[in-house]
């Protein structure tokens, strides 16, 4: 788990990677490395996070046998053992996953990527050739962003905010705002937040040569789980995921560092840790992570104790307060350089610190559950499109507060329906274009920001395929979602955990919004109103709704983070000046986190121009 930078075309590459690697040091805080094609073609640089083979033999950006190829590779490539006795004739130098990576990629060029069970993003250079190939795995768990200009030459990076400041990208993108703030919508085509940085997208390679660039999607989920159901009987089915589900774990404890677990009290994880059990036996001493808020109504501390008892896991509760909240989020947000998930990624980011201080540098996390067995509420329901935020009893989002023109700006996004019935074009939506994308860029975020790694072995690809293709009666039964998963846990886990109802993973945000962080919420709040100057938020329906919101008139305070996240965003998008989106320049003279905590500090950060036109083609 690290960081990568790359730079293809005619650029200064040797201080812009420097300065990039700089920038990601929480990315990789065990060691550094730069290569510079001797052309002046191309540069890669890295920040390494040392999880397999932690010797400076396995040190990147790393040279193949021959010295033609070289690698700056994020993540983690688990069978990265069978693949190397596939290549035995290979002579390795290190037992580095990513030398294993590279001796593939020699091996079958693109065609290695099938191959390929894990995480990653990985750039590699072919000197002779003059060619670079970007890659993203198939969920898009480790990130990759690029900037390229109108002459071809492209900039990549693990994170935004980085690249950003090298280049003096300052200006927000008012398309994918609207998006966001009328939609809900974010994270599904490449686009970012901010004009002239992309995402490389999930499932996608570029193949960059100085006569242009080709986007290959090597990976579609939909496509490998074919059109068909799996009619075969629910024993033989549920046999074989259990078997695949084992695997994927034994996998993913494959670490020369510490392993732990995020442990909340829903089946996921408490499947997980289960499974923990039956890798390595009863006397597992795995440490475990659970985070707390001091609510009693979110408190998921009991079936965690269910769990727990009669184990030898050394427990760890992680609490998040009120009077904490205000500097983790704008530090959070500096990280995420986009808008994030509230409260609960602020509760998740304690959990990596605290791993982090107790010495456990790779954690397990539950994620993609409900995305393959069709666990959320709406999947339940007969309408034919979910909406991409859901709402409790009142609306998630206010779009009658934002400006006719600017909300004008963004198309109601509709993902493509490549199986013929609902369920399965929902669960598709999910996976590849809302739910688990946005969560899966919120969670690298927090656990690199304490130089931590997450694994996500439910998110093994061979699982997802498998659970897609199951029919509806295996999904859903009595209204419920997880049929088969509840099946299968039932034999591994105590009733009162396994027959839980659903719960989402929640934080007090709105009684905290409504409560202790009012004021700080309130000065993002108009902080955003005068940054848009008029153009995007409507400040009377805004200030309305906050007023509204205040008074007890809604249960649903997404709207209102929306705004918090707007506000905090563009007060740290870099050295500005007047851009032509904005009417009016606002130099704050506090931060509302000073306001939160009583002290004073002065912000003054203006504005930046228009970054030159993002060329893509995929």
């Amino acid at each position: 788990m690290c960081g990568i930078m790359g730079a293809v075309g005619e650029w200064d590459a040797g201080p812009l990677l420097r300065g990039l690697a700089d920038a990601q040091r929480h990315r990789g805080p065990d060691d550094a490395g730069l290569y510079l094609d001797p052309g002046g073609r191309a540069g890669l640089a890295h920040r390494r996070l040392s999880i397999i083979d932690r010797s400076a033999a396995a040190v990147q950006p790393m040279a193949s046998r021959d010295g033609r190829l070289r690698i700056s590779f994020n993540g983690e490539i688990y069978n990265y053992r069978e693949l190397r006795r596939e290549l035995s004739d290979y002579p390795f130098r290190t037992g580095s996953d990513t030398e294993v990576l590279l001796a593939a990629f020699e091996r079958w060029d693109l065609g290695c990527l099938d191959r390929l069970v894990g995480m990653f993003a990985f750039l590699i250079w072919d000197e002779p050739r003059q060619r670079l190939v970007a890659v993203r795995d198939r969920f898009g768990v480790k990130p990759l962003y690029y900037h390229q200009r109108a002459d071809g030459a492209m900039l990549f990076s693990s994170e935004i905010r980085p690249l950003r400041e090298a280049l003096g990208l300052t200006e927000p993108d008012a398309v994918a705002w609207a998006r966001y703030l009328g939609h809900g919508a974010h994270e599904y085509d490449g686009r970012t937040f901010w004009k002239g940085v992309a995402a490389v997208e999930p499932g996608v390679a570029l193949d960059w040569s100085p006569g242009g660039a080709k986007w290959v999607r090597w990976y579609d989920v939909a496509e490998r789980s074919g059109p068909g159901y799996d009619e075969r009987p629910d024993e033989e089915v549920e046999s074989e995921y259990l078997d695949l589900l084992r695997e994927s774990l034994r996998l993913r404890f494959r670490s020369d560092v510490p392993v732990g677990v995020n442990l909340s009290g829903g089946v996921d994880s408490s499947l997980l840790l289960s499974l923990i059990h039956d890798l390595q036996g009863a006397d597992s001493e795995v440490k475990a992570f659970t985070f707390i808020t001091g609510d009693a109504a979110y408190d998921e501390t009991p079936w965690v104790k269910a769990m727990l008892e009669r184990t030898s896991h050394p427990w760890f509760v992680c609490p998040l307060r009120p009077e904490e909240t205000p500097a983790l989020a704008e530090d959070v947000q500096l990280r995420q350089d986009e808008p994030y998930g509230g409260l609960p990624t602020l509760a998740y980011a304690k959990v990596f610190e605290r791993a982090r201080a107790e010495g456990v540098i790779v954690l397990l996390d539950g994620q993609g559950m409900d995305e393959q067995w069709a666990g959320y509420d709406y999947y339940a329901q007969s309408a034919e499109n979910a909406p991409l935020v859901q709402g409790s009893q009142s609306a998630a989002l206010r779009p009658d507060c934002l400006h006719a023109d600017f909300r004008a700006k963004a198309e109601r996004f509709q993902a493509p329906r490549p199986f013929a019935d609902r369920l399965r074009n929902l669960q598709y939506r999910d996976l590849r274009y809302s739910k688990l994308p946005r969560a899966l860029r919120y969670n690298d975020r927090v656990s690199m920001r304490a130089s931590t790694e997450l694994r996500e072995p439910f998110l093994d690809h061979r699982l997802v395929e498998l659970a897609l293709r199951q029919p509806p009666r295996r999904k859903i039964h009595g209204g419920v979602g997880k049929a088969t998963l509840r099946k299968i846990a039932q034999s591994l886990l105590p009733r009162k955990v396994s027959e839980a109802p659903k719960r989402p993973v929640q934080t007090p945000q709105r009684e905290w919004l409504r409560g202790p962080l009012t004021p700080w919420a309130d000065a993002w709040i108009e902080r955003a109103l005068r940054y848009t100057g008029g153009v995007w938020l409507d400040a009377p329906r805004v200030r309305k709704a906050w007023s509204e919101y205040r008074a007890g008139h809604s249960d649903n305070s997404f709207y209102i983070w929306q705004w918090i996240s707007l506000g905090m965003i563009l007060d740290n998008r870099g050295t500005r000046t007047t851009p032509p989106w904005h009417n009016q320049q606002f130099v704050p003279k506090a931060s509302p986190s000073s306001i939160a905590s009583g002290s004073a500090r002065q912000a003054t950060k203006p504005c930046g121009t228009p970054s030159p036109t993002l060329h893509r083609r995929c």
